[in-house]
């Protein structure tokens, strides 16, 4: 695909509102000791075999997960930290600059580019006005390249992170007994442990990934996680084939959040 994108931050604010923000383990670990709140979004794949070594969606999906087990159905289990917030961003000061420049997440570093490299970047797609994609301005990708390359290079310390963080991941899961997720694509899991404990759990990890650095954490089977949806359909689609689900609804309360992409259906 032959795309030319030009772009220049307007400092309008608008992709520091109303967000939950990815962050690395260490950039959640330091959102937490500035007193802001950080949730764990959980998704779910069913994985009956490994894919064909050319499948490379599969093999993305893979380095960021971890293997579970739900019934008698295998999978992995995808988590994201986030910095969650609702109206500015709580490093966002008055005259819309960061108030973190220096120490912001590499999520902030690399927008309004993608991590994923099966997401199209998409202006149409971005918080930001059209006239900070106005031809002429500072070059951002050409011939559907990014042609910056610290900020390729960014993009790839982002990913080795993200894979790097899976065993500490899975560990904190156990530990705060997390074990529910949407099943992938078709939402998320959200969850709001209290900020100390998390804190305390995210510490306890660390220093024992700390202590195994040396030798590496093993990919295994975790405990038992539950599927969960609002689509009873899918729900029975999971069952019939061995795993454990749950269907959701807005009456439901749960110890957990449903953030699903499509309605509830039947």
């Amino acid at each position: 695909m032959n795309t030319n994108i030009d772009f220049e931050c307007t400092m309008c604010g608008n992709c520091c509102h109303d967000l939950r923000l990815p962050l690395t383990v260490a950039e959640a670990r330091a959102w937490l000791a500035r007193g802001a709140d950080v949730q764990i979004l959980c998704e779910a794949v069913p994985w009956l075999e490994e894919p064909a070594a050319d499948n490379l969606q599969a093999a993305h999906k893979r380095r960021r997960s971890f293997a579970a087990q739900s019934g008698s159905l295998p999978a992995r289990i995808v988590v994201i930290l986030t910095g969650a917030f609702a109206g500015p961003c709580p490093n966002l000061q008055a005259d819309m600059r960061c108030g973190i420049y220096e120490e912001r997440p590499l999520v902030c570093r690399i927008y309004p580019a993608e991590i994923n490299p099966f997401i199209e970047l998409t202006p149409a797609n971005k918080g930001c006005p059209p006239e900070a994609w106005t031809p002429g301005l500072s070059p951002l990708m050409r011939a559907g390249k990014l042609v910056d390359a610290s900020m390729v290079a960014l993009i790839e310390r982002s990913r080795a992170a993200d894979t790097h963080d899976v065993p500490i991941k899975q560990r904190l899961c156990a530990v705060l007994g997390v074990d529910a997720a949407a099943l992938s694509n078709e939402g998320f899991v959200v969850h709001s442990p209290r900020r100390e404990e998390l804190v305390a759990a995210l510490e306890r990890v660390c220093e024992l990934a700390g202590d195994e650095a040396g030798d590496g954490v093993a990919d295994a089977p975790t405990a038992e996680w539950r599927f969960v949806s609002n689509r009873q359909a899918t729900v029975d689609a999971l069952v019939s084939v061995g795993a454990l689900g749950a269907c959701v609804t807005s009456d439901d309360a749960m110890p957990f959040e449903y953030l699903g992409f499509f309605p509830a259906a039947a």
